[in-house]
């Protein structure tokens, strides 16, 4: 234990580059919010603000359960509390998780709001909505802009609050470029998007992906307007009702 009090001393004032990488998700383990149990052989390695704290298992697993197996490993554990202590410092016993939380009370009103106006409309495999590349994507890549995070993160919200919903996400192109060129793209722009949500704590095997290149087009390629419709990834929530999304 002696080892992470000189840890947070250190990391209060030296920031590690790879745990800079964040935001961390400091949401969960709040009050009436679902508890989080730890198991693993980590476990006794956690520092106990994280260890014997309602807010600071939700920390560890919701940020640091890499494989999303459940259970805290060693290696998970040091990666937990080097970030808490990077954060927190030596003031880590007067933590206040509220000011890193402090999105909650606003996330949660847009996540009612944001999930209808996503635009929702039923299709044959369920609640369909498209959302087009330049909100997601910079321009032939599939490297995510800076604000696309936020724009998916009520829906993410959604999800980890209704585990059973599958969901299907295809990723489409515009007609410019080689087939090959198109089909890659568009698998890579899909996926893009399932990490993203996975990164949010929606489990990974809850997804399937698929890259439809050019096909399927809405719109004749044939004006740059018509081509920025072609370019889109559509989320599909199988087998739910468009309607419920708009209460």
């Amino acid at each position: 234990m002696k080892r992470y009090l000189a840890a947070g001393l250190a990391l209060a004032a030296v920031a590690t580059p790879a745990l800079a990488q964040g935001p961390w998700d400091w949401g969960g383990g709040r009050p009436g919010s679902r508890e989080y149990r730890l198991a693993g052989a980590g476990v006794r390695l956690l520092i106990p603000e994280l260890r014997a704290t309602g807010r600071g298992r939700a920390f560890v697993m919701r940020n640091f359960d890499r494989n999303r197996d459940g259970l805290v490993q060693p290696r998970e554990a040091d990666a937990a509390n080097r970030a808490f202590l990077q954060v927190a410092g030596v003031r880590r016993d007067r933590f206040d998780w509220d000011v890193y939380d402090r999105g909650y009370v606003r996330e949660v009103r847009r996540e009612r709001r944001s999930v209808r106006d996503y635009g929702f409309r039923q299709t044959a495999r369920g609640a369909t909505m498209t959302m087009q590349d330049s909100v997601l994507f910079a321009t032939d890549s599939a490297a995510l802009r800076p604000g696309a995070r936020e724009t998916l993160l009520p829906l993410a919200d959604y999800l980890r609050e209704h585990p059973g919903v599958r969901v299907s996400i295809d990723g489409y192109t515009d007609a410019r470029g080689s087939d090959t060129y198109n089909q890659d793209l568009s698998e890579r722009r899909a996926d893009a998007v399932r990490t993203a949500f996975d990164e949010m704590g929606v489990t990974r095997a809850r997804f399937t992906v698929t890259g439809h290149g050019e096909n399927d087009a809405v719109a004749p390629n044939d004006t740059a307007a018509n081509m920025a419709r072609n370019r889109r990834v559509e989320v599909t929530l199988l087998g739910q009702r468009a309607d419920t999304l708009r209460d």
